[in-house]
């Protein structure tokens, strides 16, 4: 099944109750996975929080988060084989006008984070 990309939330969206994610992670960095993925085109990945700030006012653990969605990415991405540059906002307000993109990149050649 060719996926798109990975689809970003974080569960302050306010739509956050009518959609189903694939992977939760939640505020400890533990993953909750869904049985079955739910989309044809994206997989879904929710972090637990409100991340519309810039990485340096976050949390250790919200930090940790982040990381931890990048190693999940990064194993997804071998699995199903997509890119895992191919990121895409749930909406304008979802992740949030500052969530800290390049901090969820992990570059495929070199593992750098």
């Amino acid at each position: 099944m060719p996926y798109e990309g990975f689809m970003i939330h974080h569960s302050a969206c306010s739509s956050m109750y009518e959609k189903r994610y694939d992977f939760w992670i939640s505020s400890d960095s533990s993953i909750i996975v869904s049985p079955v993925l739910t989309d044809l085109e994206y997989i879904h990945i929710c972090l637990e929080g409100h991340f519309n700030q810039a990485y340096e006012l976050m949390s250790l653990r919200a930090k940790q988060q982040l990381f931890t969605a990048s190693k999940l990415i990064m194993e997804l991405s071998r699995q199903y084989e997509i890119s895992p540059l191919y990121l895409h906002p749930h909406s304008q307000i979802c992740p949030g006008s500052h969530f800290p993109w390049n901090e969820l990149v992990i570059y495929p050649a070199d593992g750098y984070h």
